[in-house]
């Protein structure tokens, strides 16, 4: 019985992923019952968890920090297709959903996961150590990115309203794809032990204890449900999507809090997998997934927003509003103090936190 429970508790994890896709199939386009919308919200949550699960044997497989940029490359390509999906269902009123959903992804990351990773490891081991080279490269670049997708329309004069003109935006795209590229080269190639934990000493640390790597095959295989799990969270998430829009209009809320709810849903794989690994001592994970996934956001999403607003009909409004720039300075403001030390106490992560905390409350109530 013991025997056959274990075995039951490891195969819900190839299972559920198969059974995300297959529901997909079945409510895709369609208006959903208040009991499939419980059905699909239930199997939403074991594909997350099962994403954060095959995530995380991919990691142990390939080693740091290749792990963490496989988790934020594919949750972001998925997260990608979703805003343009619903930037071409939406119509006018999906105007600002890239810029919303975005600017969501830059505040869950930075100050959301970071925030509660630098929590959970500095109560769990006195303080959070990470490597401050390459937490530092990745702030600076996300900081850049956020600062000519986000912050710049706002400004410019060549288009009316918060928005960039054709040039513009082609600019911005490419910027967007050649800063990535060079992070993950650095990350990767160049540099690749500032992206791995680090010791209380500040020794790197390029393998990760206990832990027996898995077979190829077992990658392979994880690999592939990963994939399938990262699908069903993102098409099951978009399936909800009129149940919330609806919640939230019901609300008195505005439209924007539908990016941040879909930004929530589509970041929770990372959110978990971050913290399980602020629990273990690796900091510089949690922080890689964090920036990682703030930095594929940005670069990833600009320029297919920008190639599709070319068959897409209505603006594309990227710019920021006052609150939402002053918010974004002092996160990289916050951050940046963060980072210089290498090191956090539980006053830094609750910084993080509570900068988070007012984003989500000046959303519901600006």
């Amino acid at each position: 019985m013991i025997v056959r429970l274990r075995s039951l508790l490891t195969q819900w994890t190839a299972v559920v992923p198969v059974v995300a896709v297959v529901l997909l199939a079945f409510t895709w386009g369609r208006d959903l019952p208040g009991a499939i919308v419980a059905l699909v919200t239930l199997v939403l949550a074991g594909a997350v968890l099962a994403a954060v699960h095959h995530a995380e044997v991919i990691a142990h497989r390939v080693g740091e920090p290749f792990g963490s940029l496989v988790l934020a490359i594919a949750v972001t390509i998925i997260e990608v297709a979703l805003i343009v999906t619903l930037m071409a269902d939406g119509g006018p009123k999906s105007s600002t959903l890239a810029r919303d959903t975005v600017f969501a992804a830059v505040m869950i990351t930075c100050n959301g996961i970071v925030g509660l990773c630098l929590l959970v490891a500095s109560l769990s081991h006195g303080l959070a150590v990470f490597n401050a080279e390459g937490t530092g490269a990745a702030l600076a670049t996300v900081a850049t990115l956020a600062t000519l997708s986000l912050v710049f329309p706002t400004f410019t004069t060549s288009k009316p309203g918060p928005e960039f003109s054709t040039t513009q935006l082609t600019f911005a795209a490419l910027a967007s794809l050649v800063l990535y590229g060079l992070f993950v080269t650095t990350q990767t190639v160049r540099h690749r032990d500032y992206f791995l934990p680090v010791t209380r000493l500040g020794e790197v640390i390029d393998v990760d204890e206990h832990v027996n790597a898995p077979s190829a095959r077992a990658a392979g295989i994880s690999l592939g449900l990963l994939t399938l799990a990262l699908v069903g969270v993102v098409g099951l998430a978009k399936g909800v999507s009129p149940t919330i829009e609806s919640g939230v209009e019901a609300a008195g809320m505005p439209q924007s809090v539908v990016g941040v709810i879909i930004a929530l849903l589509v970041l929770l794989p990372e959110t978990i997998a971050a913290v399980r690994s602020a629990r273990r001592d690796r900091v510089q994970t949690s922080l890689n997934l964090a920036l990682g996934s703030a930095m594929a956001s940005i670069g990833l999403t600009i320029p297919a927003v920008a190639l599709a607003s070319v068959w897409l009909s209505g603006p594309l409004v990227l710019g920021l509003g006052s609150t939402h720039m002053v918010l974004l300075a002092l996160t990289v403001v916050v951050s940046s103090l963060t980072v210089v030390p290498g090191r956090a106490t539980p006053l830094q992560g609750g910084v993080h936190l509570v900068v988070f905390a007012a984003y989500l409350e000046l959303a519901v109530t600006p």
